[in-house]
């Protein structure tokens, strides 16, 4: 497996978002979201295997059901990780009605005449709606546990590539293939933090 910079997927306030770029479009993606402060909300790693805990249940069972509300989306490889998630969504195809089948919280009206994403702007069955729409459901039944969060679940941005061959596609699915094995020496790891 080639060697993946890690320093890429480090928190920047400044989108890594293309602009001008429409997210809707056909193709592959791979997404990194990071908890807050890289808390370990959603479980811990025994040696190489991840023990969710029931906030991770929550995260894995939300990303699951990615494709069931933007039915354009296939399911593809990801992984809770103790405080990230990596994982790839592939937009196969356009199916924009008026009427979705399933409406989430933070979906826009797929009638809206932009394509690109803009500050309270966004764009219905874009990537940047998808992810907002997963962290917002995440958030949503976390907060029903009415357990008290000590902070907020997420940072607020998250880190984007879009694929363009299958040698990436293949690179990214290792990644998060053995990204449990590689925890030790991960600077996501709070132990690394320095």
């Amino acid at each position: 497996m080639s060697k993946v910079n890690k320093e890429s997927f480090r928190y920047s306030p400044h989108s890594s978002r293309l602009r001008k770029y429409d997210y809707r479009q056909n193709g592959a993606y791979f997404i990194t979201i990071c908890t807050y402060a890289r808390i370990c909300f959603f479980g811990e790693l025994n040696g190489e295997n991840i023990c969710l805990n029931k906030y991770g249940n929550i995260a894995n069972k939300c990303w699951q059901e990615i494709p069931q509300h933007f039915h354009e989306v296939l399911a593809a490889p990801f992984i809770i990780m103790p405080n990230h998630v990596h994982g790839i969504i592939i937009v196969s195809k356009r199916m924009l009605s008026t009427n979705p089948a399933v409406e989430t919280r933070h979906a826009v009206s797929s009638t809206s005449n932009h394509i690109y994403e803009a500050f309270q702007k966004p764009v219905s069955h874009s990537i940047p709606t998808i992810v907002r729409s997963f962290k917002s459901a995440v958030t949503r039944h976390l907060n029903a546990l009415n357990e008290n969060l000590p902070v907020s679940v997420w940072q607020r941005n998250y880190y984007e590539h879009i694929i363009r061959n299958d040698e990436e596609l293949n690179r990214a699915i290792e990644y998060i293939k053995f990204n449990p094995i590689k925890w030790g020496m991960d600077k996501e790891n709070p132990k690394n933090v320095k």
